[in-house]
């Protein structure tokens, strides 16, 4: 009972909660008992938390290995927020000159950092694993786990390097998260990860305060989003489309009709990108115009409409996707456009693709 009311303090003390979510207690007990740790858990179900926490009170370093540099600086920045002292997390990834690298690598040594994000292919560095060999890691946070299973709807092969490197590192509990996985890739992500023998804990995956709706596709489909966003003028939004020239084509469409839009995908430059999500979380824009590559990891609660222009690639995405709406349990409006031209084209991608 003590070490509940323990956590519950900590909770209160680092992010202003009085009570924990769902089985975030359960999942933080099972990694402090030194225990490995496979979460599922919905988008906006509090996942980060389940390694954030743990971090603070545990002895030594916890290495979150993220995929994406955006997701990294938005939770760097939250944790910072969170704590007096501005060292407390920190990322290593590409963006970084030598000068910031060795600042991170000081905080660390002077046992100021409680949580650093890497980047798979930052990891894998021979320096950066020579440097952590020598530091006191509490546990390695696999987050976005899904990446690392070819079975799942996001693969990233530098995930299947993690492993080996741990081992190089050294031994520590692991927790892998992830908001959507099959039986089937979850089994993966274990075996790779050598945690067969992990603890599962698996969340419920409705989300009441999402609305789905499906409309047919129309010649008027421009039309039909700019009175769609008009009628919920002010709320931040959401567009996936499939191809970038479509995403920016839109954004412009949108930007013509008097609409606060900006375009989002892989082919921009970091720092443009990076402005782009900085502006849409400080809400100097209302809608960003997106391909799939928006999103893992937006920490904005108030998402209220993701529309999809195409549909979606494959349904672990779309729920993924949908799910960066309501996350503050506000309302969050799905609309997915929907065309037999569409299907198509989805079914010669996906043939193209298909793995024996």
């Amino acid at each position: 009972m003590a070490e509940k009311l323990n956590l519950t303090d900590t909770l209160k003390k680092y992010f202003g909660f009085d009570t924990f979510k769902g089985e975030q207690e359960q999942i933080i007990c099972n990694l402090l008992d030194g225990n490995d740790t496979f979460v599922l858990m919905p988008t906006g179900g509090g996942k980060s938390l389940c390694y954030q926490l743990p971090s603070l009170v545990m002895e030594g370093v916890a290495i979150v290995i993220s995929p994406l540099i955006a997701l990294m600086k938005n939770q760097v920045d939250a944790m910072r927020h969170y704590s007096e002292e501005d060292g407390v997390a920190h990322f290593l990834n590409s963006s970084l000159n030598k000068s910031a690298i060795d600042q991170v690598k000081s905080d660390i040594l002077n046992g100021k950092t409680k949580l650093l994000y890497v980047a798979p292919e930052s990891l894998t560095k021979e320096e950066n694993v020579e440097f952590l060999k020598n530091v006191k890691i509490s546990f390695y946070a696999v987050d976005e786990a899904h990446c690392i299973s070819e079975w799942g709807h996001d693969f990233r092969p530098e995930y299947r390097r993690i492993r080996p490197i741990i081992n190089m590192i050294g031994q520590a509990p692991i927790i892998a998260l992830t908001a959507t996985a099959t039986q089937k890739v979850r089994e993966d992500i274990k075996k790779i990860l050598g945690i067969p023998d992990a603890k599962e804990f698996k969340s419920s995956f409705n989300r009441p305060n999402l609305y789905y709706e499906v409309r047919r596709k129309t010649n008027d489909i421009d039309k039909d989003i700019i009175k769609f966003i008009k009628g919920n003028s002010g709320k931040s939004g959401i567009i996936y489309c499939l191809s970038r020239k479509k995403v920016e084509e839109l954004a412009e469409i949108l930007k013509a009709n008097g609409i606060n839009a900006s375009a989002y995908h892989a082919g921009m430059d970091s720092s443009a990108r990076s402005a782009v999500q900085d502006d849409f979380i400080k809400e100097n824009i209302d809608v960003i115009v997106a391909t799939i590559a928006f999103g893992m990891g937006i920490d904005k609660p108030d998402v209220r409409f993701v529309i999809h222009y195409d549909m979606p690639k494959s349904l672990e995405g779309y729920y993924q996707e949908t799910g960066r709406a309501g996350r503050d349990g506000g309302e969050g409006q799905c609309v997915a456009f929907y065309s037999n031209k569409d299907m198509q084209k989805l079914r010669k991608f996906m043939h193209g693709k298909t793995r024996v």
